[in-house]
């Protein structure tokens, strides 16, 4: 069985492509806290706590701001009168389905393929909790598939915690170069394997094999400049399915998963 959980929630693309069948969808909600100004005597211990000024005390009144609130829960857990309440706030939506697959002749027998993606709110700011409900939708076994937003922010950071294996995307261009140092040095904070595949491989320089082999991360796979790839790509259409070459570099990587799930 495999899993595709699409985790870049600001802009997932991969129902593009994959065109999965829908059968369920939840909202994402981050609790925030809600003040009873009865029962609150203005200590001022949840504005201490709080790290991202969400909530203000002020000389009568408390002030909240449920955007800067990341759901912690520190507040309710120090205030000394229980003045504060938890409200579950919209931040986003979850949506799990599954893809027919070549061959299969009854199109409701799609439990081998499972997509989960998730999508933030319009105006909302913080990711990560849209991030944690697609991946709290992770099946026990087989092959699971997270798409990580790019770069190596929060976002990222979520998306990849607890991964068996993380494979990084890059082009050998000084520029590429240094968001993937930056990448590196993120995932080696969290502790877990990586392989790097270089895209576009035959354009730019060698700083990126030379700083591969100077870390000692392997590069799993190399995919050439074709102008097809765009195309194809453009057109919403898997390149796998429609150039041989490029289907031999994802098996490429494939087996390497493989050999990650067979060792863990």
């Amino acid at each position: 069985a495999v899993a595709y959980l699409d985790c870049d929630v600001e802009e997932p693309n991969g129902h593009i492509f994959l065109d999965p069948t829908i059968t369920e969808k939840e909202i994402a909600t981050i609790p925030v806290p809600h003040v009873d100004d009865s029962k609150c005597t203005y200590c001022q211990e949840c504005s201490k706590i709080c790290q991202f000024n969400a909530i203000i005390v002020l000389v009568d009144k408390v002030l909240v701001f449920p955007e800067l609130c990341h759901g912690c829960g520190g507040c309710t857990l120090v205030c000394p009168t229980q003045a504060i309440t938890e409200h579950h706030r919209e931040v986003g939506t979850v949506e799990c389905g599954s893809v027919t697959l070549p061959g299969q002749k009854d199109p409701k027998d799609t439990g081998n393929f499972r997509v989960v993606q998730g999508r933030l709110n319009i105006k909302e700011v913080m990711s990560p909790p849209v991030i944690r409900r697609v991946k709290d939708k992770i099946p026990a076994e087989g092959l699971r598939i997270i798409d990580a937003p790019p770069g190596a922010s929060c976002p990222v950071v979520e998306s990849v915690r607890g991964s068996d294996y993380v494979l990084l995307v890059t082009e050998p261009t000084p520029f590429g170069l240094n968001d993937l140092r930056i990448a590196v040095e993120m995932i080696g904070e969290l502790g877990l394997p990586m392989g790097i595949v270089i895209n576009r491989a035959d354009i730019g320089d060698e700083g990126v094999r030379d700083y591969c082999g100077s870390e000692g991360i392997e590069i799993v796979a190399e995919i050439p400049d074709d102008r097809r790839v765009a195309e194809i790509y453009s057109e919403g259409g898997l390149v796998a399915e429609e150039l041989p070459w490029f289907a031999e570099r994802i098996k490429e990587i494939l087996d390497k998963f493989c050999e990650v799930e067979v060792e863990g």
